[in-house]
């Protein structure tokens, strides 16, 4: 075995290699169950991971197994896992650095041959899931003839098209063929491109992919007793989301379909992983399992040797490391404590704000306005979004209480004396902003920190009334606020570090991740959504039909067209920031007339009562109708990608954020970039639009997603 998979061995010179540790376990009726716990030797921290030596290890075992079971010493076999994790997945820091098309493969083959043993065994082979198997630790498990589940695992997913893969050892075949094409579409495409959804081990029990779940206190001895039931023909496992012969006649290729159209409409067909995904999951219907795992084995090599992964990858260590130790955050120790917080505003921004606050912090929080009405609206918003989460089964009716008795409203800005932290949530306008501060600041303690939420306007201008602007902080939320995972933290020349190291603490409290920018217009989203929404307008100005330029902008992957973008945020909204950039930025921002009409109108698409796009309304087209010199859509995609290769550069250069990196984590947290795309810097690398603009690139040529040789 090891011959044939030598060269992945040079992939493994610093692999954590998890070990597979064996122990027998006697049974009834004198028989002996193999009980192989894999184990990396690390806490909980590092999960179990399967790099090539650490699956030729399991490989070995097995066939020393499978001896043990011809000669009549075991009965049994059974994988399970170190404390909290069976494992999750393959070792990606080693599979990114694959080095060719038939290394990515025999990865594949590697799995699959190693896994496979379990159904070689001459004897029943079972996994014990006792806590998180993502990716390969659950394919582990589908290989077996059996499974149970802890009931409080930390989660079960195979989250490979989220990082432009598919589940490569056996997944996209034995899933389908195990809970049925429906559960299984959810589990491979849905969940993944659903911020990673996990299952919960009683949704993965509910589904069929565990055969029996074990409360957490006696799990193991649950399972080996389940198991001896199963070896010994006194327990009958039953399997009831299997596919019968209805499905696979009829419902198979109807949910695939549905599958499809979805994904078209949702992500469009950029992102090459769902679709391949799709593709082995529609043809698990009929082939055989070595013909599946053949085929999972020709899609992985075919991802993993191509850019999109890198791109993927890219974007989750971005994720995973970068958002969790921001770049020129200050030292946590200078944070001032937060033990009480005021919202200026009761409308919605507002209320979102009370509630992700007093949830997370949970710390009183009190919300102010000009009218007590305005105010009763407000906690009658958010005691109502309490009261839906006790409903929901996420807060108990001692903790649904205590939060509704934290949140209390004022019209008397006094009631905010004892507050450490002040938001505003109101309109966009500067001296409104600048007068509520100012008078808030005669109420509120000299060590207060002030935050707005502004998304276009200066923050140090906002601060010109206040005696002490150093205490003043740009902390910009994105819509909806409790889900989008982005907050800008705008430092401002006056802002002083614990002022800033408590932006950054509350902000990781919140359960956000914050990235600093300088005090200038737009920040980083806005700033580049407006090159891209103003290229968009200029190319509709100047004469292109809607449909021309809606569609210039589909090779960016874009999780949706330009003028849906502005549909979403409000035409209203997007021509004040288009005015906003052209104000400052004049020569390289345009301004648009015609959306300030299309604003007033209303609406740029035609849509039915269910909210989906029909077409282009009508009135909108005789809006931007009259331009004389229409582009094609390749001029257009030409003009957006070299002016968003342009404006990044600039970013940069004048110190907005850090580094490049920290512009692709905003887009992707706070935008929607597709992790295909590995945010915006890689993909202008990779269509050469860096090279054109300044002469050089953003990242090196591994970053950027060059295909492999």
């Amino acid at each position: 075995m090891t011959s044939q998979f030598d060269e992945l061995k040079e992939l493994s010179t610093d692999e954590v290699v998890t070990h597979s540790y064996v122990t027998d376990v006697p049974l009834s009726g004198g028989r002996t169950l193999a009980l192989v716990t894999l184990d990396n030797g690390k806490d909980h921290t590092r999960p179990n991971t399967f790099g090539p030596l650490g699956l030729l290890e399991l490989g070995e075992v097995l066939d020393a197994q499978k001896s043990r079971a011809a000669h009549g010493e075991i009965a049994g076999l059974a994988i399970t896992g170190k404390q909290y994790i069976l494992a999750a997945g393959a070792d990606l820091s080693k599979v990114s650095e694959i080095p060719s098309r038939d290394a990515a493969k025999k990865l594949g083959q590697l799995g699959h041959h190693v896994f496979g043993k379990l159904e070689d065994l001459g004897v029943p082979s079972f996994v014990f899931i006792n806590g998180l198997a993502l990716g390969g630790g659950l394919e582990v498990a589908l290989n077996a003839n059996y499974r149970t589940i802890d009931r409080s695992g930390a989660g079960v997913a195979l989250p490979e098209v989220f990082l432009g893969l598919i589940p490569g050892w056996g997944g996209a075949w034995l899933l389908p063929n195990l809970i049925g094409i429906e559960n299984a579409l959810k589990v491979v495409i849905q969940n993944p491109l659903k911020n990673n959804t996990m299952l919960k081990p009683q949704q993965a029990f509910d589904m069929g992919i565990a055969d029996a779940i074990f409360d957490p206190a006696n799990y193991l001895e649950e399972s080996i007793r389940w198991a001896d039931g199963v070896i010994s023909g006194t327990t009958k496992v039953t399997r009831p989301n299997e596919p019968g012969k209805a499905e696979r006649a009829f419902k198979w290729d109807i949910a695939i379909s549905v599958a499809k159209k979805m994904l078209e409409e949702r992500i469009g067909t950029v992102a090459k992983s769902p679709y391949a995904a799709l593709e082995l999951l529609k043809a698990a219907k009929k082939s055989d399992k070595a013909t599946g795992f053949a085929a999972e084995d020709e899609k992985l090599a075919e991802l993993v040797a191509g850019d999109q992964f890198v791109a993927s990858i890219y974007a989750f260590n971005l994720v995973q490391k970068r958002g969790k130790r921001p770049a020129g955050a200050p030292d946590k120790a200078l944070a001032k404590p937060v033990t009480k917080i005021g919202v200026i505003g009761a409308g919605l921004m507002a209320q979102q704000f009370a509630l992700l606050f007093v949830r997370r912090l949970k710390v009183p929080v009190v919300i102010t306005d000009i009218s007590q009405e305005q105010i009763d609206k407000g906690l009658a918003y958010i005691h109502g979004e309490i009261d839906k989460l006790h409903a929901k089964g996420k807060l108990s009716s001692d903790d649904s209480n205590r939060l509704k008795a934290l949140v209390t409203g004022t019209t008397n800005k006094a009631d905010f004396a004892d507050a450490d932290w002040v938001i505003e949530a109101i309109f966009e306008n500067l001296e409104a902003k600048q007068d509520v501060f100012a008078e808030i600041e005669q109420h509120v303690s000299a060590t207060a920190v002030l935050a707005t939420n502004t998304s276009s306007l200066s923050v140090e201008q906002i601060g010109a009334k206040l005696t002490h602007p150093e205490r003043l902080v740009g902390f910009h939320f994105f819509n909806p606020v409790a889900v989008m995972p982005l907050i800008e933290v705008v430092k401002t020349p006056k802002t002083d570090d614990e002022t800033l190291s408590t932006a950054m603490v509350t902000a990781s409290k919140l359960y956000k991740t914050a990235v600093i920018t300088a005090d200038t217009p737009g920040f980083v989203v806005n700033r580049v959504l407006a090159k891209l929404l103003g290229e968009a307008m200029h190319a509709v100005d100047t004469g292109t039909p809607f449909e021309v330029v809606n569609t210039a902008a589909d090779p960016l992957g874009l999780p949706m067209s330009p003028f849906e973008l502005l549909e979403l945020v409000g035409l209203k909204v997007g021509a004040h920031v288009l005015d906003t950039h052209h104000a400052a930025f004049p020569e390289r921002f345009f301004e648009s007339e015609n959306l300030h009409r299309l604003a007033e109108h209303g609406a740029i698409f035609e849509r039915n009562k269910k909210g989906e796009i029909k077409g282009f309304d009508k009135q909108a087209v005789k809006i931007v109708s009259g331009g004389t010199t229409p582009m094609s859509r390749e001029e257009i995609l030409r003009r957006l990608e070299d002016g968003l290769a342009d404006e990044i550069k600039r970013m940069l250069d004048d110190g907005v954020v850090a580094a490049a990196e920290d512009i692709d984590l905003c887009m992707i947290l706070g935008a929607g970039w597709p992790f295909q795309m590995g945010g915006a810097t890689p993909y202008l690398d990779r269509v050469g639009a860096s090279e054109r603009v300044f002469g050089g690139t953003f990242h090196t040529p591994q970053i950027r997603g060059i295909e492999h040789a």
